[in-house]
């Protein structure tokens, strides 16, 4: 079962995010921290095999290391989308498994598939088949009344036998009956012991945790059990915590990352985005949480709100937003 398990390292990562971990906000991402893991959104099967590829899976080399998520069922599309991304080179292939929306269960995918171990293990399976880059998969400890002591084990048993590569786990339930997306993410109560406990099981394959972790300490606190830690949405409204990770999740022998440095380097992106069509706010709205909790945080993010919406707005937004919080 241990036979494709690579040699493992603490993984710091940046959870996958509809609509948040675009292509521009993982260019911001980068310029904070060199090794952090970045995921895609998440981007189905089908829209892969049939749909604008350069827009949904395009990405620039800084990037790397970086994760493409799919979202699927049928093993045989599964394959095909796996080998076209990685022929877009990615580093390596995700499988949702715990997404909870109405949409993902319509299209069988997503967390119902936790009720579908089959499924899944023939989907890793067959993407394992069609690609060389690990193939990894995100799930729940469980769905609905489902028991998540045996629910998350079976799943994770019957992937690993197909040489899933490593398994990341959100610490909560997903109930897809009489919860929304949004109360997904919050309401059912977190079970970290849980996923603990699944790694304690697996001592020889990387188990990751993903769910309410908000600072680096507190990463660093599960990286002392796990080996993967996920962050989601503090990572992407608190994005200065990313400049940290180099140095104390990595240990490489850098300065943190300077956040004014960061800010900076988008504006040569921000022209060449603009230069090809776009918008300066497709870029700088990731960008808004980059000063939280500083001193002129407020007019930084008013800045970059307000000005870079307009229609002739450029990367001088960025320099303007600067240089009212110096």
């Amino acid at each position: 079962m241990d036979s494709n398990i690579k040699s493992m390292t603490k993984v710091f990562s940046v959870a996958p995010m509809m609509e948040w971990t675009t292509r521009h906000c993982r260019v911001f991402h980068r310029q904070l921290s060199k090794e952090a893991l970045l995921y895609t959104e998440m981007v189905t099967t089908g829209a892969v095999i049939h749909g604008d590829r350069e827009r949904l899976l395009g990405f620039d080399d800084v990037e790397h290391p970086i994760a493409v998520q799919l979202g699927g069922s049928d093993a045989k599309e599964l394959a095909e989308a796996a080998r076209i991304c990685e022929d877009w080179g990615y580093d390596q292939i995700n499988l949702n498994v715990g997404c909870p929306s109405d949409r993902v269960q319509s299209g069988k995918f997503g967390a119902c598939l936790m009720a579908e171990p089959d499924l899944v293990s023939n989907g890793v399976k067959a993407m394992k088949a069609a690609v060389s880059i690990p193939v990894t998969v995100k799930c729940r400890i469980g769905i609905d009344e489902q028991d998540e002591e045996q629910a998350l084990d079976t799943l994770v048993d019957q992937v690993l036998v197909e040489g899933c590569d490593s398994i990341t786990v959100h610490a909560r339930k997903a109930w897809l009956q009489g919860l929304s997306p949004k109360e997904n993410r919050d309401i059912p109560p977190l079970n970290y012991d849980r996923v603990y406990r699944l790694k304690q099981r697996l001592p020889n394959v990387p188990v990751g945790i993903n769910g309410g972790i908000e600072t680096l300490d507190q990463a660093e606190d599960h990286l002392a059990i796990m080996d993967e830690a996920m962050l989601g949405r503090a990572a992407y409204h608190s994005p200065a915590i990313l400049a940290e990770v180099d140095r104390r999740i990595y240990g490489k022998k850098v300065e943190d990352a300077d956040l004014f440095q960061a800010a900076e380097a988008m504006i040569p992106y921000i022209d060449k985005h603009i230069a090809k069509g776009g918008r300066a706010n497709h870029v700088t709205r990731h960008m808004l949480g980059l000063f939280q909790g500083r001193p002129g945080a407020r007019r930084w993010r008013q800045i970059m709100t307000v000005d870079a919406v307009k229609p002739d707005a450029g990367s001088e937004v960025i320099i303007n937003a600067l240089a009212a919080l110096r």
